[in-house]
């Protein structure tokens, strides 16, 4: 009547268990759900950029100049937000961490025991009960009415009936049934920890601005070393030479000015703004519950342009609703008999849909039954109105030839079609069928219902919102490739009404990559694709020269979540797809991707808009180190010169021109489009400081002519700030206004042109600024209105 085969076991005994944990032969498995605190810190400090301002830093503070010192806060607060923003990531990573089976029932000298699921060693005998969790791979030694949900693991969504001898996995949860099984392999070795123990290897994301800045510091760190001994020694000639330097001091002077011309080559600020903007868009992301894991992971959202969907869990919800009945022959009692097919107490997933679909129509009472079983693929129950049989429809129907079954028939394979699951009513003249015979060929087909994955109300329109941004979406699931593609179709993955076919991965080339790479680029739907085809999928993707996010939720979306260049889990999914992925959607909801979207763009094209103001600095201090070198002149700033000037019109301006929504679409070149302006600024620039220093010194003094050069790098560079911002809005105009006044406060608040160590401009070196600041503005309006276009026109820059 069950269909059940059954093998008497006592389980093991107490000596044997302990043989087996002596042995090592435990299910014990490291449950890491996200990166250690010590790779956080690791990464957040043992920088670059964090190595060559610590060395400046403490040959400033040897000199006992610490004013001069306050570019080291830039080191602290710029690893404080990466490591602050990225704990928090974990912490809330690892709270979702919940494990859904801690206990299992094992047989153990002949008696039923509850253990630890780290406690099951090899050979243990697991009784299993609808809703559990399988904690453990093993062969199954008896069943009723097994049905197994392995949708984490192998992307299949609808559950497995499991018989005797059959293997059952980790990770995977019973639906349906009961079973008793034996353990085959604990710990690491089971299905689902050998695919998370291959994406738990640590990488980082791929950032374009992370990979700028780092570029521009390669290219600066290679000349840091002999730039700073040779400012160093033009300094120590500038103040007296080798004799004096050490008796009277003059050392102190030659080491801050070089440590003022290496600081102001480093873009230190862009690095600084760099993280605080990912670190605000992660805090917004964070309301809309969305996690981010890795800071730069913000940024690459904006670059995607193919999108690898899992089906379960991502267009879908994972569970099978009722989408349809359809009517064959009007009996009476029909719709009472599937309503009590419904209500059964102990019914699976399929039952449990029906309910739902069936909630209006009262249930028959039922008068006797026979259970489902799988091995016969129906189930029958007998009512006021008669017996009525419910299954698999090619059960059900047979090999007849009747108007009745051709017509039945031909409506299941019209549904099938579309990648439903289809059921078969039909009543029994005979009676309740009996368990050991065939079924009669006198059944007469009544309802047809259709069962299909509920999907995600949100996936059409998320789907035609990506369309329309120009990302290509590609559905990659382990389910069948007809059910996907109609799925696929239904939320228009290619367009409202265009049919979309799936390929089945299992027929995938092994040993021509051309071939291979030709289908992935053809199809848009891949069904039956294993964990590994996945991470392969994703690669070819990339060797075509695509930015691929992938989603997923499953420990079989693990290995592709980990190698896409941003992996997507959804939070209700497996711990492993959530510890290899960059961003967490907390609340599983796929709607939630074009805010990331957005928050992305935000970030790439304000800093893009931005970085031209820190790699103008970066320009012109450079220019201004080989210069001063050449020609042995004190150099025209100490470095809380360059620490003020660029916070008023770099650090201040750049982190407020960074926050307001931008959706500009991202565009490759960043870097390059960023030199395209701000090398031609930087060399302006630089020359204007170095003409305005030599003509002031020759006629004043030293401070006199660093003070010029002060007020015409702060009054030049806010004009930058000024063709950086445009379009003009009101908070950009009063930002500068306030700006200024602050600069102008450094200047003529006593106390602080001391500590600045400035000094009111002389007559003789107010004409010179003055003419000074007209021809930088001219200059800038130049550059930004004809220099760079014609670049960018030349594909030059």
């Amino acid at each position: 009547m069950n269909g059940s085969t059954t093998t008497e076991t006592t389980g093991l005994t107490t000596a044997e268990v302990d043989d087996r944990r002596s042995k090592g032969l435990t299910n014990t498995v490291s449950h890491q759900t996200s990166r250690t605190f010590k790779d956080i810190l690791g990464e957040n400090i043992f920088t670059l950029f964090n190595l060559i301002l610590v060395i400046a830093l403490v040959l400033v503070l040897a000199t006992g100049r610490w004013p001069d010192a306050l570019f080291g806060l830039v080191i602290v607060v710029n690893a404080a937000i990466g490591i602050v923003t990225e704990y928090r990531a974990k912490r809330t990573l690892d709270n979702l961490a919940i494990l859904d089976a801690p206990f299992a029932r094992v047989t153990r000298d002949g008696a039923q025991a509850q253990v630890r699921l780290e406690d099951i060693v090899r050979d243990d005998v697991v009784h299993l009960a609808t809703g559990d969790q399988v904690p453990a791979d093993g062969e199954v030694l008896e069943t009723r009415g097994l049905e197994v949900d392995e949708s984490l693991l192998t992307g299949e969504s609808r559950s497995v009936h499991k018989h005797v001898g059959d293997e059952v996995l980790s990770g995977s949860s019973i639906v349906a049934g009961s079973a008793v099984y034996r353990v085959t392999r604990v710990g690491e070795d089971g299905y689902a920890n050998r695919i998370t123990a291959a994406a738990k290897k640590y990488s980082t994301v791929q950032s374009d601005l992370r990979d700028g800045v780092n570029k521009i510091l390669r290219v600066v760190s290679f000349g840091i070393v002999p730039i700073a001994l040779l400012l160093a020694w033009s300094q120590l000639r500038a103040t007296g030479g080798w004799e004096t330097a050490f008796q009277d001091g003059h050392w102190k002077d030659a080491v801050v000015a070089a440590v003022a011309g290496v600081v102001g080559m480093i873009p230190e600020g862009l690095v600084l703004l760099t993280s605080l903007n990912f670190a605000i868009a992660s805090m917004l992301l964070a309301r809309q519950k969305v996690l981010v894991q890795e800071l730069a992971a913000v940024e690459v959202l904006a670059r995607v342009d193919v999108l690898c969907l899992d089906k379960t869990g991502t267009i879908t919800d994972g569970t099978v609703s009722l989408t349809g009945l359809k009517t064959l022959a009007d009996l009476p009692g029909a719709m009472a008999a599937l309503a009590a097919f419904a209500a059964d107490s102990d019914g699976n997933a399929t039952s449990k849909a029906l309910a739902a679909g069936v909630a209006e129509v009262t249930a028959a009472a039922v008068t006797g039954v026979v259970p489902f079983s799988s091995a016969r693929k129906w189930s029958a129950v007998a009512t006021a109105d008669g017996a009525w049989v419910m299954g698999a429809p090619e059960i059900l129907l047979g090999d007849r030839t009747d108007s009745g079954a051709e017509q039945a028939r031909a409506l299941v394979a019209a549904e099938a079609d579309t990648g439903a699951r289809v059921l078969l009513l039909a009543r029994s003249p005979q009676g309740l069928p009996a368990t050991d015979a065939p079924l009669g060929a006198d059944l007469v087909p009544a309802v047809v219902a259709v069962l299909g994955e509920r999907i995600r109300p949100d996936a059409a329109q998320t789907l035609a919102y990506f369309r329309e941004q120009g990302v290509h979406a590609k559905v990659i699931s382990g389910d069948n490739p007809d059910t996907v593609a109609a799925i696929a179709t239904r939320v228009g993955l290619r367009g409202e009404g265009v049919v979309v076919e799936g390929y089945d991965a299992r027929n995938l080339p092994t040993d021509d990559p051309d071939e291979f790479a030709r289908i992935v680029d053809e199809y848009d739907v891949f069904g039956r694709v294993t964990p590994e085809q996945k991470r392969e999928l994703v690669h070819v993707l990339q060797g075509q020269g695509h930015v691929v996010a992938m989603t997923g939720d499953g420990v079989n979306d693990a290995l592709a979540l980990k190698d896409a260049d941003l992996g997507i889990a959804m939070g209700n999914g497996a711990g492993a797809s959530k510890a290899v992925a960059r961003i967490v959607l907390v609340d599983g909801r796929f709607s939630t991707l074009p805010g990331v979207l957005g928050q992305g763009r935000r970030v790439m094209a304000n800093m893009e808009r931005v970085a031209t103001l820190f790699l103008t600095k970066t320009t012109y201090a450079a220019l201004l180190a080989v210069v001063v070198v050449l020609l042995a002149w004190p150099y025209p700033f100490l470095p809380r010169h360059m620490t003020v000037i660029g916070s008023l019109t770099i650090g201040i301006p750049a982190f407020f021109l960074a926050l307001p929504p931008n959706n500009q679409r991202f565009l490759p070149g960043f870097l390059r489009r960023c030199l395209s302006f701000a090398i031609p600024l930087g060399i302006v620039t630089g020359a204007l400081a170095l003409v305005v220093f030599s003509v002031v010194w020759n006629v004043d003094s030293l401070v006199q002519a660093r003070t010029a050069v002060y007020i015409v790098l702060i009054v030049v560079g806010l004009w930058v700030v000024g063709v950086v911002a445009r379009p003009w809005a009101a908070w950009k105009i009063a930002m500068i206004v306030v700006l200024g006044a602050a600069a102008a406060a450094t200047l003529w608040i006593p106390w602080v042109h001391e500590l600045v160590n400035l000094e009111h401009p002389s007559r003789s070196a107010v004409g010179v600024i003055v003419g000074a600041i007209v021809v930088g503005c001219l200059l800038v309006e130049a550059i930004h209105r004809w220099l760079t276009p014609w670049l960018a026109s030349k594909n030059v820059s």
